[in-house]
């Protein structure tokens, strides 16, 4: 099926391995830029050794009673680049976690829109 042509379609994809999701706009007050994506991709592409999926999304969670609208960001690293044993994996995880928490961290700092502004 051509993808290109047509304007939606179910996805049939295997998760990825590993996903970290950022709650970016809870604290930024913002969504995320691209620029700031592509800096989040050079920090965790040398980390990983080869693929990194990063999606900048607005979420929308409702229900009959609520509805909550958020920004976040998520990476997504596929099997093929996520080691199989659980310490390696472990430490992989931990390791990216904590890179996409310095990276958010920086953008927040460097431009914060309050809540409400």
């Amino acid at each position: 099926m051509e993808f290109d042509n047509v304007l939606a379609f179910i996805a049939q994809t295997q998760p990825p391995a590993l996903e970290i999701r950022i709650n970016f706009g809870i604290f930024a007050g913002r969504e995320a830029t691209p620029a700031e994506i592509d800096e989040l991709a050079k920090t965790l592409l040398p980390k990983v050794g080869g693929e990194v999926s990063i999606v900048r999304e607005e979420r929308h969670e409702l229900s009959e009673h609520t509805e909550v609208s958020l920004q976040q960001v998520r990476v997504e690293v596929d099997a093929d680049h996520v080691p199989a044993d659980d310490v390696p994996r472990a430490e992989l995880a931990g390791r990216l976690l904590e890179l996409a928490e310095r990276w958010a961290e920086t953008c927040i700092a460097n431009r914060h829109v309050e809540v409400g502004a």
